[in-house]
């Protein structure tokens, strides 16, 4: 490895202190993983060269975002040719749509998204409107099948993600295997559709065919606006929260997290994927100030990546969503309630996973925070 080999990356950083989104290059150094920061404005140092374990060189793509000393940096540009030349053709962005059949099986095709390799950067669980609906199928007005696809896809809630990954759009279509499930079957077991499909129009899932229908999809689905888009399908009644924690998504978690849910017996109703500031955090953990004594690190954690909200039907009358989740320390957890989803997948009482509403009458004031305020 070249000694002096860098990579160099345009970033953006919210600073809730100034109410400013500032800019820097975000140098890396690969031969021994260390970080250095410039300020664009002023023109000076703003960290100097020093060892970061958390960021690695697959991390570093346009479109990311990576955490470093607490600080969520958003990667938006490369900062030389160097970087560009080199780089430019390892990352690709496409849609991964799962439609209404595949809902209940959400967790165990996120499972398989994560092991292929794939990194999940926008997520939302929506109802589409049959105008959206038929922007999306446009290309099919012709085919036979067109008002039954437009009909089922109208039936229930979608859950559309962005997914990132080397030669994404390609890789993806591979994973999901030919559009009739019987001839994957056949042909290709291992593919998703083989594994979840039904016919040509139930197949579970969508891939676009090439990077220009991935980018005219995405913007459907995704407005470039941060505005607008397919509404979520939160109900705002009878309903609890539940936060999928920035470590547990980055541990590839989230699939193995709602599978848990979905087997213990609970309805999630919307979901969604959030990238909070600490102003978001802190509003969001206030009633925990001067309380926690982790208060701090909790919300380091919670703005530290992306996060996955839930709504969470209280439908069950035998067991509370909070049982499920278990103590909030996972040690304790793993000794007085093994079966916890902090349990199972925490780590310590900062990185227990998920966050559940501690009080009943806090459950929809939570929801509506994330799938009204934050969305909005």
């Amino acid at each position: 490895m070249n000694v002096a080999e860098r990579y160099v990356f345009v970033v953006e950083w919210y600073d809730p202190n100034a109410s400013l989104l500032r800019r820097y290059d975000l140098l890396y150094y690969p031969v021994d993983g260390s970080v250095e920061m410039h300020d664009l404005k002023n023109h000076r140092v703003f960290l100097k060269r020093t060892p970061y374990e958390s960021v690695h060189l697959q991390d570093l793509f346009i479109g990311n975002r990576v955490t470093i000393f607490s600080r969520q940096l958003h990667l938006i540009d490369y900062g030389d040719q160097y970087t560009a030349r080199q780089l430019c053709n390892r990352k690709e962005k496409t849609l991964a749509l799962l439609k209404p059949d595949a809902v209940p099986h959400a967790g165990e095709i996120i499972d398989i998204i994560n092991k292929a390799g794939f990194k999940i950067s926008k997520l939302k669980m929506m109802m589409l409107s049959r105008k959206e609906a038929t922007d999306f199928y446009v290309d099919h007005l012709s085919k036979p099948l067109y008002n039954e696809l437009i009909q089922f896809i109208t039936s229930g809630p979608v859950i559309a993600m962005e997914i990132l990954g080397n030669d994404a759009v390609n890789e993806w279509k591979k994973l999901i295997g030919p559009a009739n499930p019987c001839v994957a079957c056949t042909d290709f077991p291992e593919t998703i559709r083989a594994k979840f499909g039904t016919d040509s129009v139930r197949n579970t899932v969508h891939g676009p065919d090439s990077f220009a229908t991935a980018a005219k999809e995405l913007e459907l689905f995704f407005p470039s606006s941060g505005s607008g888009g397919p509404v979520n399908t939160a109900k705002f009644t009878n309903c609890t929260c539940c936060i999928i924690k920035p470590h547990a998504i980055s541990e590839g978690l989230l699939g193995k997290i709602l599978i848990a849910i979905r087997d213990a017996g609970f309805e999630i109703s919307a979901m969604q994927m959030f990238y909070m500031d600490q102003v978001n955090v802190e509003e969001f953990y206030e009633v925990y100030k001067g309380v926690v004594a982790e208060f701090s690190d909790m919300v380091t954690e919670l703005y530290s990546g992306p996060c996955v909200a839930l709504e969470i039907q209280q439908n069950n009358t035998t067991k509370t969503f909070r049982e499920l989740c278990g103590p909030a320390d996972p040690e304790i957890a793993r000794h007085l309630r093994p079966g916890t989803l902090r349990a199972i997948f925490g780590k310590n009482r900062i990185q227990n996973a998920v966050h559940c509403t501690d009080l009943p009458e806090d459950g929809l004031l939570e929801v509506q925070y994330f799938f009204k305020i934050l969305e909005n």
